[in-house]
């Protein structure tokens, strides 16, 4: 393909004898059909962002340490429905696109690269699986590490 100009013309492309110019395809969204149209709500995309990183071996936890707090708390009200999934997730969703942004806590030992790595291709995989947005970007903000238990205090003498 060449493109060829005149005086005071814009760039425009000619092809070439031996050249064919395919027509720009438009990107069909699976979220846009002939039958109407699919949205999807934010809480949808935040749980199943949670969901998708807690799978992920290696994160002991999700959200900023007064959300895990204020979490605990909730948890502990008789007829409370357990954790919130959505905890330590924010999202943008557009029509078709979204964003997602992690608070999460890993455990201790753990590589923070590859942990990242690997919740960002979970989390993706599995909100364009289940829901036809494009995942645009995945961002983790590692809060805390989880450090292992101290072992309890021995009251035997280690000697005889």
């Amino acid at each position: 393909m060449t493109t060829t100009l005149t005086n005071n013309e814009q760039a425009t492309p000619t092809a070439s004898a031996n050249s064919t110019v395919a027509p720009p395809r438009s990107r069909q969204s699976r979220l846009n059909t002939a039958e109407g149209k699919i949205t999807v709500a934010e809480n949808v995309v935040q749980k199943i962002a949670g969901i998708a990183c807690r799978e992920v071996s290696g994160v002991n936890a999700m959200g900023s340490g007064s959300t895990r707090a204020f979490g605990t708390l909730r948890e502990r009200i008789p007829g409370s429905n357990g954790p919130n999934v959505a905890q330590g997730v924010g999202v943008e969703v557009g029509e078709t696109e979204a964003a997602i942004d992690l608070d999460i806590v890993v455990e201790y030992g753990i590589s923070i690269a590859e942990l990242g790595r690997s919740i960002q291709r979970n989390v993706k995989t599995a909100i364009e699986r289940m829901t036809g947005l494009n995942v645009v970007e995945v961002n983790i903000s590692v809060d805390d590490v989880h450090m292992p238990e101290a072992p309890e205090d021995r009251t035997e003498s280690r000697v005889a």
